[in-house]
């Protein structure tokens, strides 16, 4: 018998205690990846080349308060300014309120496809819609969901608005980014709702480069700054991490539950290992009687707690890619919509396992390997 064959054999000597070790591992494993994933999306992750040039100009004080649209030619003429294209929240009911039917609206202009130019688009749809008032450019993930096609016709009930829209789908673009969204054109909007003419809850701006992005941040909130309406224009990978602080310290407790996460698992595996060792007291001293030097034996019993929990950290981690893509094409992905999981991440979350496992098994095998052989011998626990 191999030396694999020997530990994959004594690891599953207890096949119910074995089996509960590695779900145990596995779910563990699981959550811990999950929430790499998650820190990954919102803090390492910064999107498309294009996403690090565009920026968010909004309300110093709040989103709750619009900016004059007039803000616009003024941000154009600014250097290393490409593009600025107006942005409202319609915040409109599709079919019913339930959260599967929900989608970002935006009243915008045509000025939107050139800051997102990654997105891929058919240029006569996007000349269609830019002649169409009651125009929708939406997004092809909406387009599959709904079964939508270009020509077809659907309705936005209005609820922070008091309108109704009438929108005839012109153009479908396949976004690149997480931008699972439907534009109109805001002279829709102004045209029905008069106080809103004028006005923008905030402006999208494309800088000519990365390197530009900080001076155009600066000199648009300096030229804003006395103003009645002061602005606060940061990236767009800042702004979107501005709704997640609003649920609280997310790092801290991704980090808090990470490492509760951590201890859990390195508790049962080190119990299961303790477990384990001591019932074998007499057989590791009959390995020894047999010519087992004391590095073999802890060999043995380190590389049985590497292998459950490898085994686990594999199941874990096959099952949170699973999950993950199921909540990036969920209808209720929002944020999430874009998240996956990376190889690093796949690595780091099996070398915390590999780790896990070496360390509740070293102490406990030490042990064993400097047992007398007499007293292992007389042991009948």
């Amino acid at each position: 018998m191999t030396l694999p064959e020997f530990v994959a054999k004594s690891a599953f000597r207890n096949r119910r205690r074995s089996a509960l070790t590695v779900v145990s591992i596995g779910f563990s494993l699981l959550l811990l990846t999950l929430l790499m994933t998650i820190w990954r999306s919102f803090y390492l992750d910064q999107g498309t080349p294009d996403s690090a040039r565009r920026l968010i100009t909004r309300h110093k004080v709040s989103l709750n308060f619009f900016l004059p649209e007039s803000y616009e030619e003024k941000i154009r003429f600014i250097p290393n300014v490409e593009h600025v294209s107006p942005m409202s929240w319609f915040g409109g009911t599709y079919i019913d309120n339930k959260p599967e039917n929900f989608f970002a609206q935006f009243a915008t202009d045509d000025e939107i496809v050139q800051i997102h130019k990654e997105w891929i688009t058919d240029p006569r749809q996007v000349q269609a819609w830019k002649q169409d008032r009651a125009g929708a450019l939406v997004s092809s993930k909406l387009a599959r969901k709904y079964g939508w096609k270009v020509g077809d016709r659907i309705t936005l009930i209005g609820t922070i608005f008091p309108v109704n829209l009438e929108l005839t789908i012109r153009a479908i673009y396949e976004p690149t980014d997480n931008w699972d969204s439907l534009f109109f054109h805001k002279e829709y909007v102004e045209e029905a709702v008069p106080w809103f003419k004028g006005q923008a809850d905030t402006f999208a701006v494309l800088a000519d480069s990365t390197d530009a992005v900080p001076r155009v941040s600066d000199a648009i909130d300096e030229m804003f700054r006395n103003s009645p309406q002061p602005t606060k224009t940061e990236t767009e990978k800042a702004f979107t991490l501005g709704f997640v602080a609003m649920l609280g310290n997310v790092k801290a407790f991704i980090l808090g539950i990470s490492g509760a996460v951590v201890f859990a698992i390195l508790l049962v595996s080190a119990n299961t290992m303790a477990m384990s060792i001591r019932e074998r007291i007499r057989e590791v001293a009959v390995l020894k009687t047999l010519g087992f030097t004391r590095r073999a034996i802890l060999t043995f019993f380190v590389g049985e707690a590497l292998a459950l929990a490898l085994i686990g950290g594999t199941i874990g981690v096959l099952a949170a890619i699973g999950l993950v893509y199921m909540v990036a094409h969920s209808p209720q992905g929002g944020m999430l919509g874009d998240i996956h999981v990376t190889v690093p991440t796949l690595l780091v979350a099996l070398l915390v396992a590999a780790l896990v496992g070496v360390i509740s098994a070293i102490i406990p095998s030490y042990r064993a390997s400097q047992l007398n052989i007499a007293e292992g011998l007389r042991h009948t626990g």
